[in-house]
């Protein structure tokens, strides 16, 4: 099975081929200003080196948050026009479940990505026989009730994203031994691979294929407004 994947949730636009978890072809461009301009030619160059058309696609996929909102709409609109098109089934995946797919660490997988402001998207997984399977709901939390919680798993805890590296003196502090954080950019940076995999994994247990938007808060702008309105 032939996938379409791509990534624009963070300030990487990623767009990867794969056949089933095997990787064809990946391109990335490091700039989150260009998303809405660099998509479009970043796929058509992937499936131009891999000698594909979008004919060729079996599953089509991307990140669907939570990251940045207006690079999760692009990716997410890109993916339903591409579906529309040609009729293929297509998903949705959460940042944090690409993120542990990033990982074959084999036990408690912690996804963190950066929300600002002691704040982490939260996400805890166990991967066993080949399976990623999601631990307890996805969050936007400050890191300190993250912590809190994670302590009382007392086993090893693998973590990916930006997050581990952000808060890594904090998570030592409280987990110790435990936090278990490799500063390399295959365990930070989210991929259009991971994505791929996941998807890939979530048609062949049946799961619904959804592309709408994984926000877990509120955007800036909303929040400012809604600060606004409550000191007036």
């Amino acid at each position: 099975m032939k996938i379409l994947s791509v990534e624009t949730s963070s300030n990487i636009c990623s767009v990867a081929i794969l056949e089933d978890t095997n990787i064809i072809k990946e391109n990335t461009i490091d700039d989150a200003n260009t998303h809405s301009v660099k998509l479009m030619p970043l796929i058509d160059k992937t499936l131009s080196e891999a000698n594909l058309t979008l004919s060729d696609i079996d599953l089509l996929s991307c990140d669907k948050g939570p990251g940045s909102f207006t690079g999760i709409r692009i990716g997410i609109s890109t993916i339903k026009a591409f579906a529309d098109v040609t009729n293929k089934p297509s998903y949705g995946i959460s940042s944090l479940t690409a993120l542990a797919y990033q990982s074959n660490f084999d036990g408690l997988i912690c996804s963190l990505i950066d929300a600002k402001h002691d704040n982490v998207y939260f996400g805890l997984f166990e991967h066993k026989n080949e399976k990623y399977i999601q631990v307890g709901n996805l969050l936007a939390e400050n890191v300190n009730y993250v912590t809190n919680i994670l302590k009382k798993c007392n086993k090893p805890i693998f973590f990916v994203g930006n997050g581990s590296i952000v808060y890594k003196d904090v998570l030592q502090s409280v987990l110790r031994e435990n936090a278990i954080i490799i500063n390399e950019n295959q365990y930070t940076n989210l991929t259009a691979i991971s994505v791929g995999k996941a998807a890939f994994f979530a048609y062949l247990e049946k799961e619904e294929g959804n592309l709408s938007p994984m926000y877990l808060r509120k955007s800036n702008a909303e929040r400012n407004l809604e600060e606004e309105n409550n000191a007036n």
